[in-house]
C-alpha cells in the first residue's frame, strides 16, 4: 500500500539527503539526552553557584555534599574518605596563584569531559557498525578527549563514526578468511589494536584540529552575539524546522556548542534558538482565532501538545497550509533570540523535548531572574508570531470561506503543497482505499516513523493503537521508531508527508501511509478499517 508517485526530482533528492545527514547528526545526541539532563541537574544543584552550592543564590549551602558532588572545596577540611580529589590552584582576588590544595573532583567536570562525549561516540559508532563500531569509536574518542582541554562533543561526533567506518573496512579485509576457532582472537585483537592506533592519532593529531574547529565555531557565535546578529539565525532555523530538520539543527549543531558554552558560563542561549516553544504557540493561536475549517478546530488541542508536550512537529502542517506564516515564525523566533541576547537569558542544559516544562527546568538553574527572562522570550516570541500570522490569516480568511469546501481544504492543502515540493502527486486516502482491496499480506506490525522516533511518532502510535483496540483487534502491534531504525520487518509504516520518501527507501515492501498531522489524521480510520477487514477475513 503506497501512494503513486513520479520520479523524485533533484531538489527532492537533495532535501532527502540533507534530512538524512541531519538525522545522522541528531541521532548521536537524541538517545543520550537523558544523560545531558542528568548532568544539567547535577550542575544546577551542586556547583558553587547552584541551589545547594557555597554561593547559592537562595542561601541553601549543603555542606559538604555540594563540594563532593559538584567539585571544589578543600578535601583536608571536608575530609570525606574515598572521594576522588585533584590538585587545585588557590588564587587571590587578582587571579594570581598563591598556592595549591586538594579539591574534590565531583561529578560535573568528569561527566561533561568524559561521559557525555564517550556516549555520543559510542552511539555514533553503533549507528555505523553496531556494537563493534561503538567500542572502537569509544576508544578512539578517548584519545581526542585527553588531547584537548575542552569538552570534545564535536570531536566525538566526527571521530566516533569515522572510527567505526574504519573498523568496518578493516573487517572486510579478512572477511571469510579466518580459520575456524580463531574468530574471537582475531576480532578482539584487531579491534583493540585499531582502537589503540586511532586513540594515539586522536591524541596527537585529531584533538588539536578539533580544538581549532571548536574555537572557530565558538568565535563565530561570539561574533554574532557581539554584533547582535544572532537573531538572524531564525531566517534559517524556522523554515528548516518546517522541513523536519528541527532535530538536526538543535541536537546536531546547537547542543554540542551550547554544552561547551554552558560548561564555561553556566548557561547558553543556543539551547533556546530552536527549542523556544513561543513561535509555535503563536502560530497555533493565530489559527485558533483566524483559521477556518479543520485547522481552526484542531489548533487548540495542538497548542497543548506543542506547548506542554514539546512536540513542535505538530504545528508544521499549519505552517505548510499557509506558507506565508513562515514569515511570522521567523519574526517570532528572532524576537525570542533577541530578548535572550539582550537580557542574558539562557538554559543550563538542552530542553528536550522543547516544552515549557523542560525549558523551565533548564532555566531555573540560572536563578529566578534568568527564568523570568526566558519566560519573557517565550511570551514575546508567541506574541509577535501571533500578530503577524493573524494578519496573514485574516487577509485570506474571506477568500477561504467564499470558496466551496475551503473550510477543510485550506488545512489539508498542506499535503498537495508538500507533494509539489517533493515533485510527486499522491492522494493518501485514495491510496488507502485502493490498497485495501489489493493488499494480501496481513498487517501485523504497524510502525509510526519520524525523524527521531520519540516525540510525534510516539503520539501518533498511541492514537492509532487506541483506535485499533477499540475496534476489537488485539493481535496488531503499533509502535514508533526513528526512520533510520526501520529494518524491513514493518508491514505498514505511517509517516508525515515530508518524511515518506526516506521511509520508503528503508522499507520499500511495506504499506506506506502519509499523513499531514499525527494527532488527528483521517487516514487512521482507513487503516483501522483495513486491519479490521483483514482480521474478520482471517488474513
Amino acid at each position: 500500500m503506497t501512494t503513486a508517485s513520479t520520479p523524485a526530482t533533484g531538489v527532492n533528492r537533495a532535501r532527502v539527503g540533507v534530512q538524512r545527514f541531519g538525522t545522522f547528526l541528531s541521532g548521536m545526541i537524541m538517545p543520550n539526552i537523558a544523560a545531558f539532563i542528568a548532568w544539567g541537574f547535577i550542575t544546577m544543584l551542586f556547583i558553587s553557584a547552584g541551589f545547594f552550592g557555597a554561593n547559592s543564590p537562595f542561601g541553601w549551602h549543603w555542606f559538604p555534599v555540594a563540594e563532593i558532588i559538584g567539585g571544589g572545596g578543600d578535601s583536608s577540611v571536608i575530609n570525606w574518605q574515598g572521594a576522588m580529589t585533584a590538585l587545585a590552584e588557590a588564587k587571590d582576588d587578582d587571579g594570581n596563584v598563591v598556592g595549591h590544595f586538594l579539591a574534590y573532583v565531583g561529578l560535573v567536570g568528569p561527566m561533561v569531559t568524559y561521559l557525555l562525549p564517550l556516549l555520543i561516540a559510542n552511539t555514533g559508532g553503533r549507528m555505523v557498525y553496531a556494537e563493534r563500531g561503538g567500542v572502537v569509536a569509544t576508544i578512539a574518542t578517548m584519545g581526542v578527549i585527553v588531547g584537548t582541554d575542552i569538552p570534545m562533543f564535536l570531536g566525538a561526533m566526527i571521530m566516533g563514526p569515522l572510527a567505526a567506518w574504519i573498523t568496518k573496512q578493516m573487517d572486510k579485509l579478512w572477511d571469510g578468511k579466518i580459520k575456524p576457532g580463531f574468530e574471537m582472537l582475531v576480532n578482539n585483537f584487531s579491534a583493540g589494536i585499531l582502537g589503540m592506533i586511532l586513540a594515539i592519532v586522536g591524541f596527537f593529531a585529531f584533538g588539536p584540529v578539533m580544538l581549532g574547529i571548536s574555537a572557530f565555531l565558538g568565535g563565530v557565535v561570539g561574533w554574532l552575539v557581539n554584533l547582535h546578529l544572532l537573531p538572524l539565525l531564525s531566517i534559517i532555523v524556522e523554515p528548516a524546522k518546517v522541513l523536519f530538520l528541527n532535530n538536526a539543527i538543535n541536537h546536531g549543531v546547537f547542543t554540542p556548542l551550547g554544552i561547551q558554552q554552558a560548561d564555561e558560563v553556566g548557561k547558553s542561549i543556543l539551547f533556546l534558538i530552536e527549542a523556544n516553544p513561543g513561535p509555535g504557540v503563536g502560530l497555533l493561536l493565530a489559527f485558533t482565532f483566524f483559521g477556518v475549517g479543520a485547522a481552526k478546530a484542531s489548533a487548540p488541542g495542538a497548542i497543548i501538545i506543542q506547548f506542554f508536550g514539546g512536540i513542535h512537529e505538530i504545528y508544521f502542517p499549519y505552517a505548510l497550509s499557509k506558507p506565508m506564516t513562515i514569515l511570522a515564525l521567523i519574526a517570532g523566533g528572532a524576537t525570542g533570540v533577541t530578548t535572550n541576547m539582550l537580557l542574558g537569558g539562557g538554559l543550563g542544559f538542552p530542553a528536550a523535548p522543547g516544552s515549557i516544562i523542560a525549558v523551565s527546568a533548564a532555566a531555573i538553574g540560572g536563578g529566578v531572574g534568568n527564568l523570568m527572562v526566558v519566560y519573557l522570550s517565550v511570551i514575546l516570541a508567541a506574541t509577535v508570531t501571533f500578530l503577524i500570522a493573524g494578519v496573514i490569516l485574516r487577509a485570506s480568511r474571506g477568500r477561504d470561506l467564499a470558496a466551496e469546501g475551503a473550510a477543510s481544504a485550506s488545512f489539508e492543502a498542506a499535503i498537495a503543497q508538500t507533494e509539489a515540493n517533493k515533485g510527486k502527486k499522491s492522494d493518501a486516502l485514495a491510496g488507502l482505499h485502493a490498497s485495501a482491496t489489493a493488499a494480501t499480506a496481513p498487517i501485523r506490525n504497524i510502525v509510526f516513523a519520524c525523524d527521531a522516533g520519540m516525540g510525534s511518532s510516539a503520539m501518533g502510535a498511541s492514537v492509532l493503537r487506541n483506535k485499533i483496540k477499540k475496534a476489537g483487534v488485539e493481535d496488531v502491534s503499533v509502535t514508533n521508531k526513528a526512520i533510520a531504525n526501520l529494518d524491513g520487518t514493518e508491514d505498514l509504516i505511517v509517516t508525515q508527508q515530508q518524511l515518506t520518501d526516506r521511509a520508503r527507501e528503508r522499507n520499500g515492501k511495506a504499506v506506506h501511509v502519509s499523513v499531514d498531522n499525527f494527532m488527528n489524521a483521517p487516514q487512521y480510520e482507513e487503516v483501522v478499517a483495513l486491519v479490521v477487514k483483514q482480521h474478520e477475513n482471517g488474513a
